[in-house]
């Protein structure tokens, strides 16, 4: 199995006011505030996802059983779990340490093998809490985020959609998260 590499954007205000890893001091999320990022998914991704998961529905799987069967036209849909967890990924890799809490989706169309799709988590709301660890109360961070998985960049095509509850150590963007 090969792992493709991703692309992360850039933490951007939904207004078009992007804060770029260029800026002298560190991103931090807002209320608003979204990122995003695309991957594109392989059969190979898929018949690895099968595996790991053991949903193996030949919808996924086989390309006649998707069109005769199931109506998916264009053969082949990618596990819809296997899209959704780009939220959790965007989450984890723009703030280490995050801690996912939980998810609502609502799968409004296929995606296909082959297909990009590009996944945005919003921030929706952001409330400050303290937890006590190792004898000193550190302040966390619940976000709840807007979720959507779209299938073109304009993001008219919505795939995904639902809200996602984060705790996070922090709203400090990972440095990691900006590469392009």
């Amino acid at each position: 199995m090969r792992l493709r590499s991703r692309a992360i954007f850039p933490l951007v205000r939904t207004t078009a006011t992007t804060t770029s890893a260029a800026s002298s001091s560190p991103a931090v999320l807002s209320i608003g505030h979204a990122l995003r990022e695309r991957r594109l998914f392989t059969g190979d991704d898929v018949a690895a996802y099968a595996a790991i998961s053991g949903d193996r529905n030949p919808v996924h799987l086989d390309d006649a059983v998707a069109r005769e069967l199931s109506g998916f036209q264009r053969g082949r849909v990618v596990h819809g779990m296997l899209v959704a967890s780009l939220f959790p990924s965007i989450i984890a890799g723009s703030f280490p340490g995050a801690v996912y809490a939980s998810q609502t989706l609502k799968f409004a169309a296929p995606v296909y093998v082959g297909d990009e799709v590009v996944a945005r988590v919003q921030a929706l709301n952001i409330r400050t809490t303290a937890a006590a660890t190792n004898s000193c109360t550190a302040r966390r961070y619940v976000v709840k985020f807007a979720t959507k998985c779209f299938m073109d960049e304009e993001e008219g095509s919505v795939a995904i959609e639902g809200e996602a509850m984060a705790v996070l150590p922090t709203l400090e963007l990972s440095s990691q998260s900006t590469r392009n």
